[in-house]
Formats: structure tokens, C-alpha cells, sequence
């Protein structure tokens, strides 16, 4: 039993709203594109990092992407001209989360 059959059995006469499911659950609410982002492993100053590219939403989107990653794979990283930096090589593990969350993604690189 989830939360919602809960919450139905402790409130029955509450209407629920379903406007906020057209939203895909997935996505939390970023905005999806066609276009694939691009995931790849750079070295900069001896250290490795892995930046995805190709991402055209709003600074907002930027920024809780960035977090979503950081976060899931705990590590720092930084979103700097429309380019996410997240510190080491991750592209195996960020590819799959962007692929759960519905972005297309394209891996550059050896």
C-alpha cells in the first residue's frame, strides 16, 4: 500500500487534482528536448571531470539539473554558459539518469 491508498483511506471525501498529472513524474518538471545532450570526459588542470553539453532549457532548469546530479551521484560540479561540469568520470551513470528522467543523451568519447 503506497501513500496515496493512505491518504484515500484516511481522507475518502478528498477530491484529488490531476492537473499535475499531465506533467510526466519522471521529468520534475524540466523542460524535455529533441535534441540530444551530449556527455563527455575531459581532464582540466589533472582532474576529470565529465560535462554534458546541448542542454537549451532556462537558467532555472540549469540549475536544478545540476543539483539532481550532484546530488544522485555526490559530487560537486557547476553549471557555467550553458555547459554542466560535474566533477570526475560519470558519463555511464549521468547517461542513465538523464535517460530515466526522458532526455535523449549521446555519449562523445572513448
Amino acid at each position: 500500500m503506497d501513500l496515496q491508498d493512505q491518504l484515500k483511506q484516511l481522507f475518502p471525501e478528498h477530491q484529488t487534482d490531476n492537473t499535475n498529472e499531465n506533467l510526466s513524474n519522471d521529468s520534475k518538471g524540466l523542460w524535455l528536448q529533441d535534441d540530444p545532450l551530449v556527455c563527455k570526459y575531459e581532464k582540466r588542470k589533472g582532474k576529470p571531470v565529465t560535462i554534458i553539453e546541448g542542454y537549451n532549457g532556462a537558467n532555472d532548469d540549469f540549475k536544478q539539473l545540476t543539483t539532481l546530479l550532484k546530488k544522485s551521484l555526490s559530487v560537486g560540479g557547476a553549471f557555467k554558459k550553458e555547459i554542466i561540469i560535474i566533477q570526475g568520470d560519470y558519463r555511464n551513470k549521468i547517461m542513465e539518469i538523464l535517460n530515466n528522467l526522458g532526455f535523449n543523451t549521446k555519449r562523445v568519447g572513448g
